[in-house]
């Protein structure tokens, strides 16, 4: 059993080093609780359990602590998939929901698997989701600043549970400012995907991972035969042209972790039930 987990790129902490360390110590703590439940769980379980914590924490640009669109709006995606069924579900634009990657999870069991906008919000509520205000002060200061967010900013968990099952889940609050309408990567198969053999969850710039189809290409590599770090390699080579921005992590069957950004510095974490590694 393996796990790993990413919270973005560090954009604002790259000049606040309080920050850095806070987000550090909240993912050696939710890698840590995740693996956990993963001995009791299946990866699908697990990686939508631990998306869900991270949504919750407030440092991270999901969920409760998203960022606010050019109309002052809060819109999220999140999307899950179950390498063994090789099913996928997400919501894009989802509003004044605390997990959006819950209502992902949901869709899975669901004929139409990906919804947006007012019907991705509407299914939450017909399902029991509760509306919730996931605006916190410092995005209401940003935003009213006007203050230029990076856009790099997402969560994401791939996890290799006891039967070799993999599973993938991504959520994102946006990159803050956008065009209300505007598709993230992380409820397409470029930023969000996985198979029998290989699971990738993606951060970065939306737009270059999608224009990159970065999460899709990796597992295909490898279902044809690459190994996974071949595949990043391959991968991340053809994002050079056009100066791509991306992060992704990865398992695959063998129990192979691999991650890799084009420009520094993704926070991500991995555990194995004793070896914790915490990076920048």
């Amino acid at each position: 059993m393996k796990i790993i987990i990413h919270g973005g790129f560090f954009s604002e902490s790259s000049t606040n080093n309080e920050t850095k360390i806070a987000k550090q110590e909240a993912l050696a703590r939710i890698v840590r609780e995740s693996y956990a439940f993963l001995k009791h769980n299946s990866a699908l379980e697990t990686v939508a359990y631990a998306v869900t914590l991270l949504e919750d924490d407030e440092l991270f640009n999901a969920g409760t602590g998203s960022q606010i669109q050019s109309d002052g709006k809060i819109r999220m995606s999140a999307s899950i998939m179950d390498g063994l069924t090789q099913k996928m579900s997400g919501v894009i634009n989802i509003e004044a929901v605390k997990n959006p990657v819950q209502v992902a999870q949901l869709l899975l069991d669901s004929d139409d698997k990906v919804l947006g906008g007012e019907g991705a919000t509407d299914f939450a509520r017909k399902m029991g989701f509760a509306e919730f205000s996931t605006e916190i002060p410092q995005r209401r200061t940003e935003y009213e600043a006007k203050k230029q967010p990076t856009g790099t900013g997402t969560v994401g968990c791939v996890a290799l549970d006891s039967h070799g099952r993999i599973a993938v889940a991504t959520s994102t609050g946006g990159k803050g400012f956008e065009i209300p309408g505007r598709i993230s990567d992380s409820a397409t198969v470029a930023g969000n995907y996985a198979n029998a053999l290989c699971g990738v969850s993606c951060t970065g710039v939306g737009e270059d991972i999608v224009s990159g189809a970065v999460a899709a290409k990796i597992v295909t590599r490898v279902t044809d035969g690459f190994s996974l770090c071949d595949a990043f390699d391959k991968t991340f080579e053809e994002l050079l042209p056009f100066d791509g921005f991306a992060g992704a992590i990865a398992i695959d069957s063998t129990g192979k972790i691999c991650h890799r950004h084009s420009h520094p510095k993704m926070v991500f974490a991995s555990f194995d039930g004793e070896n914790l590694e915490v990076f920048e």
